[in-house]
């Protein structure tokens, strides 16, 4: 059996979820990982590093899987490149900027490299059955979607400080690095936005950047999807991180809820009962799996040539959503996304 390898730049709090889920599979062996503190990534028990070039040369990857704060994703995706790494993974938010993900994207495309977004949302099962429920037409034409975003830790001066410290001191925080989730999840559901409106705020002191706020999307065929999010608020969940909050897709047919419990439930129009199409998460890992679900694919792309998705150059329309979001906030207005920004 041919076996990928691959190496890891990071060894922070999420990196965990993409060490064991590569060392899960069959067709991969994990010959490295690298961290700025190599206590860190020595306590991985892997083959340990403190030099990204050293890594590369002493292990020859054929994948580079980077888990690092986006400050350090154009450089270490740099470094790949020079170093001939042909298959590259990278951690969102991608890149600190628009243009500089653009950049480093062309950068990879001129190198004849795929390069990849660990966007991993789109691959929670839940996620997964309701496309396929869309699809089946269980709802009818879909009308409205909502994700309420309540992961409940935003509150107080000790927020976010034992996972990821630096979202504190994040300019820009609960769109470029949460709600991006759910612009990519949306686009995956309905396609992509025609316009967006955004009204967010900043509640935490403590914090450099805005943690509430609705935005308001407009996708083709009719379909309208709000992003609700506070993350100084609650949702009815044994796990606040499984889905981070709740939703429910709305056609002529039927409504669709995600519970915080992973569950989806079909309510047919004009009725009072439910019925249970996905049944509540019971898989170990963040968020139903999906580093695992994602993982898996990028392999099945490698391998067996299946087709991938969150390919950088695709992920660009979700990094251009993002700033038509904050420049609607900072105008008050809808702004409209015209074909022309897309090409």
């Amino acid at each position: 059996m041919t076996k990928l390898k691959v190496a890891c730049a990071g060894a922070g709090y999420f990196s965990q979820f993409h060490h064991n889920s590569w060392a899960r599979m069959e067709r991969v062996s994990l010959v490295g990982v690298c961290d700025q503190d190599v206590g860190k990534a020595q306590a991985t028990g892997l083959p340990a590093f403190d030099d990204l070039a050293k890594m590369i040369s002493d292990t020859s990857p054929d994948v580079m899987d980077i888990i690092l704060p986006p400050q350090a994703h154009a450089p270490a995706i740099q470094t790949a490149l020079n170093m001939g790494v042909r298959w590259i993974i990278c951690q969102k938010p991608f890149c600190t900027t628009l243009e500089e993900a653009q950049e480093i994207t062309q950068a990879a495309e001129t190198a004849g490299a795929t390069l990849l977004v660990h966007e991993n949302f789109r691959f929670q099962p839940w996620y997964r059955a309701i496309k396929a429920s869309i699809d089946r037409g269980d709802v009818g034409k879909v009308l409205q979607a909502t994700f309420r975003l309540r992961p409940g830790d935003g509150q107080g001066r000790e927020a976010y400080l034992n996972r990821q410290p630096y979202f504190q001191k994040m300019d820009r925080f609960l769109v470029h690095e949460t709600a991006v989730h759910w612009v990519d999840t949306f686009r995956y559901l309905f396609g992509d936005p025609t316009s967006v409106y955004a009204d967010l705020r900043r509640i935490n002191p403590h914090i450099a950047g805005e943690d509430a706020g609705v935005i308001l999307f407009d996708h083709p065929n009719g379909v309208q999807s709000m992003f609700d999010g506070n993350r100084h608020l609650d949702h009815g969940s044994d796990n606040l991180r499984r889905t981070m909050g709740e939703a429910w897709i709305e056609g002529t047919k039927g409504t669709l809820s995600l519970s915080g419990d992973g569950a989806v439930h079909l309510r047919p129009f004009g009725q009072s009962g439910m019925s249970q199409i996905l049944p509540p998460d019971s898989l170990e890992g963040f968020g139903g799996d999906c580093v695992h679900a994602f993982q898996s694919h990028v392999v099945a792309a490698i391998l067996d040539g299946a087709p991938l998705e969150t390919k950088a150059l695709d992920y660009l329309q979700v990094q251009r959503i993002e700033a038509a979001i904050y420049a609607s906030a900072d105008r008050g207005q809808k702004v409209h996304l015209a074909l022309k920004e897309w090409t």
